[in-house]
């Protein structure tokens, strides 16, 4: 079993509404049910439509501002932050420019 990947490795999945994502670790490689990382990128300034998951999700802010409304809080993010959102917990997220993406490392953690 290999136990890393590259970003180049990876490949695109459009999720649409300006976001798209490089899956990079999961079972494949060493994470086991509902562990799993990647990249994603966010291009529109509107949020996407709203996502809840049965896992916790955790994301780093790589590049970029925007927006993350977990919940019923909206609040902004930039460069080197960190957020959580637990399981069963309704989140979107939007960029704060047309011209630069906002870029977020995530992962999923098994509740």
């Amino acid at each position: 079993m290999k136990y890393y990947v590259t970003l180049s490795e990876s490949k695109k999945q459009d999720s649409g509404n300006g976001h798209f994502s490089y899956p990079l670790l999961d079972e494949s490689n060493g994470c086991g049910k509902d562990c799993a990382t990647g990249i994603s990128y966010y291009t529109a300034c509107e949020f996407t439509p709203p996502a809840v998951h049965e896992f916790h999700e955790g994301f780093m802010v790589l590049s970029g501002k925007g927006y993350a409304r977990v919940g019923e809080e909206e609040f902004p993010i930039n460069d080197q932050v960190s957020f959580f959102v637990p399981a069963g917990t309704e989140h979107a997220l939007k960029s704060g420019s047309e011209k630069a993406p906002l870029v977020l490392f995530w992962f999923h953690a098994k509740v």
